[in-house]
């Protein structure tokens, strides 16, 4: 069951349904796995039959994220759950589709197939902080048209040393009151680890459309202003052990995402298959020896 469990979507600051008053309680599941570099061409026809299954018989659904920079070969399959009871409905669902569209030996070399291809995996929950968050969508309609038509995800990792969590919610309060009050309303959403991590560890994460987005960004030390990012820098040097930007694509052949955030940019998430022009004649390419 455990190997079934890792293949479940995994989430992560994605599919957050937003209304403050209802998002207090959102889990985020979080399957992340390392892939042998090796074996990236069958771990891409694994995550194309789990999709398969997902889609076609009403199973789970989630978002996948490949890592682009941070380490490499690392994915993240991400879903949002509002209870640890949904996180296990959402289980028994991805298991029956798997189930009904291959048989239980089917999915089961899948899911083997599948295991052959890591060379680690982590699965953790996370609750979002929504008070830590800024700008956060007025609604799950504005939630599910920023995730559909992000591109990049943009997460800083906080590690905080032990005891030290109070003062770095003061400091990523201050960073939301400053980015409510730019110009510029850059969504910044902060979910906090609660299962499957040591210690305590924020994550601070941006939905990008493009990576040209970042050129744009405005430095903390002028979002916060001289004296509130000398204060910011103090309390990091006293209260963090580490901290980590990653940017991650998302990749929608790897994705089973609910349908309002396909709605928001279908071409994207589900592409219609290219068809070959009638009559075209097929060309080996340069340099290919003639059968």
């Amino acid at each position: 069951m455990l190997r079934r469990v890792l293949w479940l979507p995994a989430a992560c600051a994605l599919l957050a349904a937003p209304a403050a008053a209802q998002m207090q309680n959102d889990l985020l599941d979080v399957f992340t796995v390392q892939v042998k570099p090796d074996k990236m061409a069958l771990f891409d026809t694994v995550n194309k039959k789990i999709v398969a299954a997902n889609r076609q018989n009403k199973g789970s659904d989630w978002v996948a994220l490949a890592q682009e920079y941070g380490q490499g070969y690392t994915v993240r399959f991400i879903s949002t759950r509002p209870s640890y009871a949904a996180i296990e409905e959402a289980s028994q669902a991805f298991m029956a589709a798997m189930n009904k569209a291959y048989g239980k030996a089917g999915a089961e070399q899948i899911f083997h197939d599948g295991d052959s291809c890591f060379v680690s995996t982590q699965s953790e929950i996370r609750r979002r902080r929504w008070e830590l968050s800024a700008n956060v969508p007025a609604d799950a309609a504005a939630m599910a048209r920023m995730i559909g038509e992000a591109r990049w995800v943009q997460t800083t990792t906080v590690r905080v040393r032990p005891g030290q969590g109070a003062k770095v919610e003061e400091q990523l309060r201050a960073i939301k009151a400053a980015n409510e009050n730019a110009a510029a309303k850059v969504t910044v959403l902060v979910s906090q680890a609660v299962a499957g991590q040591t210690g305590t560890v924020f994550y601070v994460t941006t939905f990008r459309k493009s990576l040209a987005e970042i050129d744009g960004a405005t430095p903390l030390s002028e979002l916060m202003g001289e004296e509130g990012f000398r204060k910011f820098q103090a309390v990091v040097s006293e209260s963090v052990l580490a901290t980590e930007t990653s940017i991650s694509r998302l990749r929608p052949d790897w994705s089973n995402p609910p349908e309002p955030t396909v709605a928001a940019a279908p071409d994207f998430w589900r592409p219609k298959p290219v068809a070959a022009s009638r009559g075209a004649k097929e060309e080996a390419p340069k340099g290919a020896k003639k059968q």
